[in-house]
């Protein structure tokens, strides 16, 4: 695809991002997930994109692009097609004013969930390598609580139980952000595990502390992870 501006021409490369039947299936039936292992190729990026690297090390660029890519893949689904995905002041995407969405990058994986803003208010996905948060980060991230149900595991699955917990929160984090424009830390919220010991599972979510969000969803929240190829990914959505 050929991007004219005056006598310059840049050439965006396909589209490498993959439609993900599994990740999708931690939402409704109308948000769709495209996902991207690798590294992400500033290339692929649109020129409205691409501006917004700036000085970007390579690590970074590689981040962005791989998010955008995902995005984009994900947005034809719904018939949208090389629409930019740029950069508000606080780094949020900017989405279509007809959607919402959420994107989530760790080392060597990329994914993004869009959906129709008429239908699903507020969409968060993470995803995190599976045993990536270990007993000396707990008291950072986890309550009390979390950390007894933690303790009570065989040991080991205590750093993927521990994890998802993390994605949980970050994936709530992500959903409400958009809507509030509230920070909220680890301990603002609570995870609790409906089932545990299975490739997918769900979980709810609540906040400890009156939250903004709570004008705009019902709390609890019920979200859903799935460990996939050394990953843990997690998602929930309000409905409009």
């Amino acid at each position: 695809m050929r991007h004219c501006s005056g006598a310059r021409v840049s050439i965006v490369q396909p589209n490498n991002a993959k439609l993900s039947i599994d990740l999708s299936g931690l939402f409704s039936g109308d948000a769709r997930v495209a996902e991207l292992h690798g590294q992400g190729d500033p290339a692929q990026l649109l020129p409205a994109e691409a501006a917004f690297l700036g000085r970007a090390v390579a690590k970074r660029a590689q981040e962005f692009a791989a998010g955008r890519v995902c995005a984009r893949r994900a947005l034809a689904e719904f018939g949208i097609h090389d629409v930019p995905i740029e950069m508000a002041p606080d780094r949020q995407p900017r989405w279509p004013q007809s959607m919402v969405g959420s994107i989530t990058h760790t080392a060597g994986y990329c994914a993004a969930v869009v959906a129709a803003r008429d239908t699903i208010a507020a969409i968060g996905l993470d995803s995190e390598a599976s045993t990536g948060v270990h007993p000396q980060l707990w008291p950072s991230i986890c309550l009390a609580a979390e950390i007894d149900w933690l303790n009570s595991l065989p040991e080991e699955q205590q750093h993927a139980a521990a994890t998802l917990i993390f994605s949980a929160k970050e994936a709530f984090y992500k959903c409400q952000y958009p809507l509030t424009l509230e920070r909220l830390g680890f301990h603002d919220a609570r995870v609790e595990l409906i089932d545990w010991g299975g490739r997918r599972g769900a979980f709810t979510i609540m906040a400890t502390r009156q939250i903004a969000f709570a004008a705009c969803a019902a709390l609890p929240m019920t979200g859903r992870y799935t460990f996939h190829q050394g990953f843990v990914t997690t998602g929930l959505y309000a409905p409009a």
